[in-house]
């Protein structure tokens, strides 16, 4: 007999809380409500003896939670926004330097615009001329400074997102002139716009005779991105990396955006930020790129990030100059970390080893406890609930479809519902199966993935169950819209499907008295469950479909009987069995 597990939950509960308390799936939760009578969703509430009831079934002994104590609750961890924003007095904050990122399409040039901006050759030290990890470096433009983020692509610019990391303040994307808007070009507006940033256009290459850049303008603009010399508002500069030309005009137009957003930050505190990059060096130990947002980083500082922690030993600038302290928005590599960080950490500077010790086990403490309970995702039936708490303003769709024609009755479907508190937006809208930039792109955003006759890719699944993220597929249009509507208005519930675990056959009738007839069974294939729904077959017609009202193997009582083994059953509502007769077991499963 297995040990029973104590846990305390409140008078009332909803089945989804209960399910994560007790770390088990909501269906199980609801399989056993089915058999005391009870039909209920996952968002329903249940009393406290009734949830007694379902525990005591599964082997919990649920108890009344104390009352709570508000002086025992823990202040949350800050946040990254808390610590560049919230906590700050409007009057301490100075104006600081733009943190820009650079995006787009393989071999379009990105690397070498930099290169033509810093006036180095970083390019040529680079394998193959591809970026191969992630950099950043200051440049001064009319004695006002400027950092730019290399990436290797829009996917490391989105894992960062996904890691809880804000770092750019504006969004440069580089498109070819010869080659036009590609693949990867679409997926970095998508995940530019998500991060909701402001974007400029770099038309490069401008000095290929094949380039056509009005072309261009117009495959941006079916994208909704009207640039600004076609009446809109994205700023598109044409460019030449190679024949460095119109730089200026481009960094011009990077300071005027930066002065728009009216960026600040309080150089005088203790500094915070993220990690950009990472690495353990043969000579020189473990190396770490910071991005410093807010405060200023010293040489002697005590660094705590993530788990571990250390001292800054050296500081060296993009240059490779040596540097004794970092205000915000300079990139810096520091040495003296134990251990290498993972980009997107954030990173602060505390007074003393001891409190950075003290702060680090606790953070692994708590990650040790997170994982052991399953991670929670946003899910289709809990949008409104979200939205009621606070936790969301805005459903955050990712929409794939077959083709064209179908996708665009959808889109102006689905803009049309929910009201000015609560509505759609669709991060992405494309043709084509469910890829792996969906899911991340869905990960970092806290989307839904919304695909219409369409198949999701082998990796992405795998991702997207790492991920936890929603997926859902339709083939009928107005289900897909009935769908989001009801999501939205909080009347959505979890849709479940048949799923076969067994069959049996009755190999002997027999009647016992206060019983009555219990049939003989032999499992064929699958299990005989206890706590199943059953249909009992005759031929090609269902007599009965209910539950089973007992299971047993010889005198005992079991929970399942697995394939070539035989048991005894009784029927709730049903005891007109005849040798032959198939008992076919099936479970009620959520549709994901």
């Amino acid at each position: 007999m297995s040990k029973e597990k104590t846990i305390e939950i409140p008078e009332v509960i909803t089945i989804r809380d209960l399910a994560e308390i007790m770390e088990i799936s909501p269906i199980d939760i609801i399989k056993q409500l089915m058999n005391l009578g009870i039909m209920a969703n996952i968002n329903q509430q249940v009393d406290f003896e009734t949830a007694a009831i379902v525990g005591a079934e599964m082997d919990f002994d649920i108890q009344l939670e104390k009352p709570f104590v508000p002086e025992e609750k823990e202040a949350a961890p800050k946040t990254l926004r808390q610590y560049l924003y919230d906590d700050q007095d409007p009057q301490n904050l100075e104006p600081r330097p733009p943190v820009v990122t650079v995006l787009g399409h393989v071999d379009h040039g990105k690397t070498k615009l930099l290169d033509a901006i810093r006036n180095t050759n970083v390019q040529e030290g680079e394998a193959g001329g591809i970026t191969q990890r992630i950099g950043a470096y200051q440049i001064s433009v009319n004695n006002k400074k400027i950092t730019f983020v290399d990436t290797p692509g829009h996917k490391a610019f989105t894992a960062m997102r996904a890691r809880g990391a804000q770092v750019t303040d504006l969004a440069i994307l580089v498109i070819a002139a010869d080659d036009g808007v590609m693949p990867q070009t679409r997926e970095a507006i998508d995940h530019v716009r998500a991060a909701q940033v402001p974007m400029i256009i770099a038309l490069n290459k401008m000095d290929l005779p094949t380039a056509r850049p009005e072309q261009i303008k117009q495959q941006l603009a079916d994208l909704d991105l009207l640039v600004d010399d076609w009446g809109g508002e994205v700023i598109c500069v044409q460019v030449s990396a190679k024949m460095r030309t119109n730089i200026e005009e481009l960094l011009e137009n990077i300071l005027l955006v930066a002065e728009l957003e009216e960026l600040k930050a309080n150089p005088n505190c203790q500094a915070v930020g993220t990690v950009i990059e990472g690495q353990l060096n043969r000579s020189r130990g473990v190396l770490a790129t910071l991005l410093v947002q807010n405060g200023t980083l010293h040489q002697g500082d005590i660094l705590l990030i993530g788990e571990t922690y250390g001292r800054v030993r050296a500081m060296h600038d993009d240059k490779g100059q040596r540097v004794k302290q970092a205000p915000p928005s300079f990139p810096v590599v520091v040495m003296g970390l134990p251990t290498v960080p993972t980009a997107g950490d954030i990173f602060e500077v505390v007074n003393d080893e001891q409190s950075a010790r003290t702060i680090a086990e606790e953070r692994t403490a708590e990650r040790e406890r997170r994982e052991t309970k399953p991670r929670p995702r946003l899910s289709l039936e809990d949008i409104y609930e979200r939205f009621q708490a606070g936790e969301i303003k805005e459903l955050n769709v990712i929409l794939k479809a077959d083709i064209q024609g179908t996708l665009e009755p959808i889109v102006d479907s689905l803009e049309q519902l929910g009201n000015e508190d609560l509505k759609i937006n669709i991060l992405r809208r494309d043709t084509g199966n469910i890829t792996e930039s969906d899911i991340m792109l869905a990960s970092a955003s806290q989307a839904i993935i919304v695909g219409f006759d369409v198949s999701v890719d082998p990796t992405a699944r795998k991702t997207a169950i790492a991920e936890r993220v929603d997926i859902r597929l339709y083939n009928i249009i107005y289900k897909l819209i009935e769908d989001m509507d009801k999501a939205l208005k909080g009347l959505l519930e979890p849709e479940f499907q048949d799923l076969i675990i067994g069959h049996a056959q009755v190999r002997a009738v027999f009647r016992i008295s206060r019983v009555g007839r219990v049939a003989g069974l032999y499992v064929t294939d699958g299990i005989a469950n206890r706590n199943a729904q059953v249909r009992v077959h005759r031929g090609d017609k269902i007599l009965f479909d209910g539950k089973l009202s007992s299971l047993k193997r010889f005198t005992e009582d079991v929970k399942e009987v697995r394939t070539g083994f035989e048991c005894g059953a009784t029927v709730e509502g049903f005891n007109n069995f005849k040798e032959g007769d198939i008992l076919e077991f099936y479970q009620k499963e959520q549709v994901s």
